[in-house]
């Protein structure tokens, strides 16, 4: 039997018979008692579940039925503990250990902890996709082929739309091909103009081409690799042969046979990964439709077992995060949502449901929750406070932190810039191209606006995140805010509309001629002291100065009396000055702040939480980097 407990009383009877007392993290150490009974840990929440495991197994190896009681120090750490009183199977106890501690540092000291290495996969819950044989076989996954008969890189000759040669003796954008995944050894080639690789169909049926822009079984192929070389890989055609760099002019799907893998074999490749992404696409389409969903809610199915009041989509964020923000001065958070949340729980594939639940629960969190209850679950209306919205029953739940929500579309269908955060497939930026991909995004926005509108902490709805220019065009951006405004106050006549300016070359005020039009509305900006080559080589004292001349130079360009608000939405507290102090980043993220101060709607520090220090707001502030 296991028992938790806090408070303890300061004092307990060690009864004589067979009493074990450990004061050694080691947990072999003193504990070699075979009719122990009994067993008090001390401070346990100090112990991995790992151990405390292996500990209680130092007890109840007599006749004597046996106990083993845990003493936490904090209720804090009573969850976790609690982990150890649903199971006493090993292997499930070592998993939670890794997935709520972390694996700390591989090379280093740190025993806890998720590591930097893996900005978004985890090895604690992805542990299966990272040590897959086929490690470069995620989508969005950029290969180069060389010929090791040739001696060449194979290429969509012009970009795509022609033959595919094996003639360049470097490899750039036409030598470079984007993996869609499959499955973990089948995939479609993207090449540089967004064509699929395939086999000529409509010549000799064994000439490779780059001309299909939609994927078939044509365009299907299977990487196979040298297991003694995984850089040397061959490449299976639809039609059951082999690629084959004949010449450098002529690649054929007709090698037959099987392979010694040596130099002179002309369906060998050496392939090389010039580059990943990792975003929500790449984990779910990576396990598949038949594992993703068990994978993104292992971690809601543990936590349910653990702790009761999360019913959140992963640990990462819990209402004690909340509690985090509202007791230090913060008024209000910013959210990044997915288009698929629409859709959910059954979002198209390869998305997970469940998202939608937690963005329910930030809205309970924050104060007063209003929104439709789920279809399976039936509520019976006795008081006049209970409300009714959009045809169903909802929540009038007490106020908790008197939070304010900005939900923000953080990836719009189609990504709007091509980076793995807009959950772009393979890098591809194809939002705003059609007026069914804005019509698409507007109706996203309609349905989040109305289900939170009765909400007192709704607070802002931001229609799109960091749009890239020129992919993304002025007249498609302008159309697209235009309608998604009209959205927003279809449901709500008091929530701020947040437009964000985009990336890249553009002029900073140029949504002023659509938004000084529309009350209500807010231009959103990113200041980060990072991506570009000028931030390379400034000392500390020169981030600092630009902060405080340039930065706020720029503020004011799109600060007006009768213009629209302006929002910091996105800033942080890092930067590529290497070796610098506590007080250098304390009066750095102090510049920052005084500056960003003046934006009339706001900042948004990106973002709470991070496995980077200085990325993450709650370790900035606990650590003292950063006052409020």
């Amino acid at each position: 039997m296991l028992s938790l407990t806090y408070p303890f009383a300061k004092s307990f009877l060690e009864m004589a018979m067979g009493w074990v007392r450990v004061r050694d993290h080691d947990p072999q150490t003193r504990t070699q008692f075979g009719n122990a009974s009994m067993m008090n840990v001390m401070n346990a929440e100090r112990f991995g579940i790992a151990q405390l495991h292996q500990l209680r197994g130092r007890v109840g190896r007599g006749v004597r039925k046996s106990q083993c009681i845990l003493v936490a120090s904090s209720t804090s750490s009573l969850s976790r503990l609690k982990v150890l009183e649903k199971s006493s199977d090993g292997f499930y106890l070592a998993n939670m250990d890794l997935l709520l501690r972390g694996p700390g540092d591989l090379l280093g000291k740190k025993q806890s902890g998720h590591l930097p290495e893996f900005p978004v996969a985890r090895l604690e819950i992805h542990g299966n996709i990272l040590q897959e044989a086929h490690m470069a076989a995620l989508d969005g996954t950029q290969l180069q082929f060389k010929s090791v008969t040739v001696g060449k890189y194979l290429c969509a000759e012009n970009g795509g739309g022609t033959i595919v040669v094996a003639n360049r003796t470097s490899a750039s954008g036409w030598e470079t091909f984007k993996l869609w995944r499959i499955n973990e050894t089948n995939f479609h080639f993207r090449v540089f103009n967004k064509q699929f690789i395939g086999l000529d169909t409509n010549g000799n049926g064994i000439d490779i081409v780059a001309e299909s822009n939609t994927p078939r079984s044509s365009e299907t192929f299977e990487i196979v690799r040298n297991s003694n070389d995984l850089s040397r890989v061959r490449i299976k055609a639809p039609n059951g042969f082999f690629l084959q760099a004949k010449t450098e002019e002529l690649v054929t799907a007709d090698y037959e046979g099987a392979t010694s893998w040596g130099d002179d074999d002309p369906s060998v490749f050496e392939m090389t990964i010039a580059g990943r992404m990792q975003g929500e696409f790449q984990v779910t389409n990576g396990y598949g439709p038949q594992k993703a969903p068990q994978v993104m809610r292992v971690i809601l199915t543990c936590i349910d077992d653990i702790l009761a009041y999360q019913k959140h989509w992963s640990t990462y964020i819990v209402e004690d995060d909340f509690k985090f923000i509202a007791g230090n001065g913060l008024n209000a958070v910013r959210i990044p949502v997915g288009w698929w949340m629409a859709s959910d729980p059954t979002p198209p594939a390869p998305y997970v449901g469940g998202s939608l639940r937690a963005l329910d629960n930030a809205f309970t969190w924050a104060g007063y929750a209003f929104f439709p209850v789920p279809s399976d679950i039936t509520i019976s209306v006795t008081t006049s406070q209970d409300l009714t919205i959009m045809g169903g029953p909802v929540h009038n739940t007490p106020k908790k932190y008197g939070l304010k929500i900005i939900i923000d579309l953080h990836a719009a269908p189609g990504s709007q810039n091509g980076f793995e955060h807009s959950s772009s497939r393979d890098g591809s930026q194809e939002w705003g191209l059609t007026d069914d991909n804005i019509q698409q995004t507007v109706a996203v926005i309609d349905f989040l606006t109305a289900r939170y509108a009765r909400s007192p902490s709704l607070y802002a709805v931001e229609l799109i995140n960091e749009p890239l220019s020129p992919g993304a065009s002025l007249k498609s951006a302008n159309k697209y805010y235009k309608a998604g405004y009209d959205a927003v106050r279809k449901h709500s006549s008091t929530a701020y509309v947040v437009m964000s300016n985009r990336l890249g070359p553009m002029d900073p005020r140029e949504l002023f001629p659509l938004a000084s039009g529309l009350r209500g509305s807010v231009i959103d900006v990113h200041y980060y002291n990072l991506f570009s080559d000028i931030f390379n080589s400034m000392t500390v004292q020169q981030n600092i100065d630009f902060v405080y001349t340039n930065r706020s130079a720029q503020l004011n360009q799109i600060t007006t009396s009768n213009g629209p608000l302006t929002f910091v939405g996105e800033w942080v507290a890092e930067w590529q000055v290497s070796g610098a102090s506590k007080e250098d980043l304390q009066r750095f993220a102090k510049a920052q702040l005084e500056v960003y101060g003046r934006a009339t709607f706001g900042w948004a520090y990106w973002t709470l939480k991070n496995v980077n220090n200085h990325w993450s707001l709650e370790w900035m502030i606990k650590n003292g980097y950063i006052k409020l």
